[in-house]
């Protein structure tokens, strides 16, 4: 784990911007990778906070699954998806195709 400024929120911003475009995380692994294991959701209103900030990516960061549980906090909903898509991420039925493949875990990465 990097030493990040100690705001959570600023912390999950920071790590957020390091995913690769066409990769994705999530909740669970970055909250992990800084330590707060129990805190996706955390990571999660982070994530919801941060759609007014064009630097951090927050369409690449699902459910442990593969899941696009956070488009309805983006406007348009599908824009989530639409984001995605323009990086060569396939989504079917709010799920990414080759979840697996495309994830990136920050503990192993960085």
């Amino acid at each position: 784990m990097k030493n990040y400024n100690g705001n959570f929120f600023e912390d999950v911003y920071e790590v957020v911007k390091l995913i690769p475009r066409g990769r994705l995380s999530s909740y669970g692994a970055i909250a992990a990778y800084l330590g707060a294991k129990s805190s996706s959701r955390m990571v999660g209103w982070a994530m919801n906070a941060s759609h007014s900030m064009p630097d951090v990516p927050a369409h690449r960061v699902l459910n442990r699954n593969g899941v696009l549980t956070g488009k309805m906090h983006f406007a348009p909903p599908d824009l989530m998806q639409q984001l995605l898509e323009a990086e060569g991420v396939i989504v079917v039925n709010d799920q990414v195709k080759d979840w697996q493949m495309l994830f990136w875990d920050p503990a192993k990465e960085l």
